[in-house]
């Protein structure tokens, strides 16, 4: 076959260093609008991002030249410099080293991008952790609790 093809939707999920709760809600939309230009940028189409205090979730069809782990690293990395810069409330500011990245068919990218924006709603009820532990388990991912709360 001549041509490379691939369509790959992406829910990726990652926290703030040690969980702290330190991304206040003024600067998550100029935050969400940094990573989607930094996604666009890698030749990544952003579908919906948000943040919470400890953690952002990212929806994204995932470019056909780029490998996943290289597009997270960019954007934490990015991310975090970016942050650094807003103000010296965050010169401490760290992602965490970790992340989760799950598929996402075509069937399910709008319930997921849902899922993603009303993350405010969805948090009342179950902690980052209690939903990060879903996911691995919905996905049958094999981890060691010892090393996801880095």
């Amino acid at each position: 076959m001549p041509q490379s093809l691939a369509k790959i939707y992406v829910h990726l999920i990652f926290s703030t260093k040690h969980r702290e709760r330190v991304l206040p809600d003024d600067i998550r939309p100029r935050l969400h609008s940094y990573m989607g230009g930094i996604l666009n940028g890698l030749g990544c189409s952003p579908i919906e991002i948000n943040t919470e205090p400890d953690h952002a979730h990212v929806l994204f069809l995932l470019s056909r030249t780029e490998a996943l782990s290289d597009v997270v690293g960019h954007l934490k990395k990015s991310s975090n410099d970016w942050l650094r810069e807003q103000s010296p409330a965050f010169a401490g500011f760290f992602w965490q080293a970790g992340f989760g990245a799950f598929s996402v068919s075509k069937s399910q990218v709008e319930e997921v991008r849902v899922y993603i924006k009303n993350q405010r709603e969805h948090h009342r009820v179950k902690s980052f952790q209690e939903e990060f532990r879903a996911f691995l388990i919905a996905f049958e991912a094999e981890y060691d609790e010892r090393y996801v709360w880095d």
